[in-house]
């Protein structure tokens, strides 16, 4: 975690080999398959990958609020990967009480982490801190 009683939901990592083509707009398609692949060893099931203008979301069946990661490029490096998984708060409303989304999304910044990991593709793996996720 990056902090006591902190949420993982931003993941930045450098690979070379996950980098889509220059000609692929948006990037991140390479990531997501690898994820969609990936999760479902976890427990997760998959709905479907879409393509947005930032990137690509993985679409997770959840019961209980929408779940998805998002994966992109992250222009801070040439080879940099940032995936997000949203929720990205530890609560959210829906009809008219809150929820409690910090263990869902703890469980599967695990599963993200370990699919990544497991590429054997991935370096310099960091969690982003409260303070970044704010700052964007």
């Amino acid at each position: 975690m990056t902090g006591r009683g902190a949420m993982r939901s931003h993941l930045e990592f450098r690979s070379g080999a996950l980098r889509d083509g220059p000609k692929v707009q948006p990037g991140g398609e390479m990531l997501a398959r690898l994820l969609a692949a990936g999760l479902p060893s976890h427990g997760y099931r998959i709905k479907k990958t879409v393509a947005e203008d930032w990137g690509w979301c993985v679409m997770i069946a959840h019961d209980r609020f929408p779940l998805w990661i998002g994966c992109g490029a992250y222009l801070e490096y040439p080879d940099g990967h940032l995936c997000f998984i949203e929720p990205s708060k530890p609560r959210l409303w829906r009809w008219f009480r809150p929820v409690d989304t910090s263990e869902t999304v703890e469980r599967l910044a695990g599963a993200l982490e370990a699919c990544v990991r497991q590429s054997g593709v991935a370096h310099h793996l960091r969690w982003w801190s409260e303070e970044e996720v704010r700052a964007g």
